[in-house]
């Protein structure tokens, strides 16, 4: 996917953080008052209100609008990159100390911090952006796997037949003869592959999708009649409803504090949003690291448990023991609910 394609996407996550947290976007552009493109009204253009400070006391926007290209352009970075200083504040918290960072948003301190949906939803977007930059690496470097295995798997035939021709022995031609035929059978599946992707290899290796779900086993059955396609359909409905792993996890949090007078349904809403966030830029890193071999990327595999401790920790003041097993249970419905989450998307795009 093009860059031009990239760009969208982290534009559209600038532009939907920007729509849950609009309290921090910029003004409107008011009319000039002068060849500079500034104003300073003494009522807002934006609602009328008489003004009295820097901002608008009814409509929140700012007193003095510019209308210039380079308001303009500062405008689109602050909306759809979102830099302001608590961008800088968030982030640092967010991996180091996430259990801080949800603590004091639930505790009412949010002026410094992007919220948690907004930061969310910026993640899952640069997500998928980071997915899309890197496909054509990614492709590229599975054509040249593949033309290796194809390579070597025509070189293994070569060599078995010439054995074969220069074999008399009937129980060593018989042996030879399966060799054969097991390594005619690999080159023809990595050359299916190769040519064809996945549609080759579920005609050449007679790979079956099933669930135990009548409806999702016709999908899935429906769905490898054309494999890219489905994917791209997959993809799609992944991007669109990235949102739903937000109400699949909370439930299954709320239950490591059944009941608690303490600990409330927003609270653990805010955890969780925040945990996925985190998640999601991890995702990037990960998916950048991979396409580009850098070294040691998968080490990053082992900091999910870690922050999950430290964010548990925090929020909730456990002590080290509570924290611990409850991180476990946490895994655990991590899994279940991307388990969950991956039926859900699988089932809505393909029936799309």
């Amino acid at each position: 996917m093009g860059s031009g394609e990239v760009i969208g996407d982290l534009a559209q996550g600038g532009l939907l953080a920007r729509i849950a947290e609009p309290a921090h976007g910029p003004g409107i552009v008011g009319a000039a008052d002068d060849a500079t493109g500034h104003t300073a009204e003494s009522a807002c253009l934006n609602c009328g209100t008489a003004l009295i400070g820097s901002h608008c006391r009814a409509c929140g926007q700012p007193a003095h609008v510019h209308r210039t290209i380079a308001s303009f352009f500062h405008d689109l970075a602050h909306g759809v990159f979102h830099f302001e200083g608590k961008i800088w504040r968030t982030l640092p918290l967010l991996a180091w100390q996430p259990g801080r960072l949800t603590r004091e948003y639930i505790d009412g301190r949010r002026a410094s911090y992007v919220s948690p949906i907004a930061l969310f939803l910026f993640s899952v977007f640069l997500l998928f952006a980071a997915i899309h930059a890197v496909e054509g690496t990614t492709s590229a470097h599975i054509d040249t796997q593949l033309g290796k295995s194809e390579t070597e798997a025509t070189a293994q035939v070569k060599v078995l037949e010439a054995q074969l021709a220069q074999t008399a022995d009937p129980s060593a031609r018989a042996a030879l003869e399966t060799a054969l035929s097991k390594a005619r059978t690999t080159a023809d599946e990595v050359r299916a592959v190769r040519v064809n992707g996945l549609a080759g290899a579920t005609k050449t290796q007679n790979i079956r999708f099933r669930s135990d779900i009548p409806a999702l086993d016709r999908l899935l059955k429906e769905g490898m009649k054309n494999p890219q396609l489905s994917l791209l359909k997959v993809q799609g409905a992944a991007y669109k409803y990235s949102w739903a792993l937000i109400p699949l996890s909370v439930p299954f949090v709320w239950l490591l504090f059944p009941f608690s007078r303490r600990f409330g349904i927003y609270d653990h809403t805010v955890f969780v949003t925040y945990s996925l966030a985190f998640m999601s830029v991890l995702a990037v890193i990960l998916t950048l690291g991979a396409a580009y071999n850098v070294p040691f990327v998968a080490v990053l595999l082992l900091i999910p448990p870690v922050h999950l401790y430290r964010q548990l920790k925090g929020t909730y003041a456990l002590g080290r023991g509570g924290a611990l097993w409850r991180t476990a249970a946490v895994m655990t419905i991590a899994t279940a609910a991307l388990v969950a989450f991956a039926m859900l998307i699988i089932g809505v795009g393909l029936s799309g």
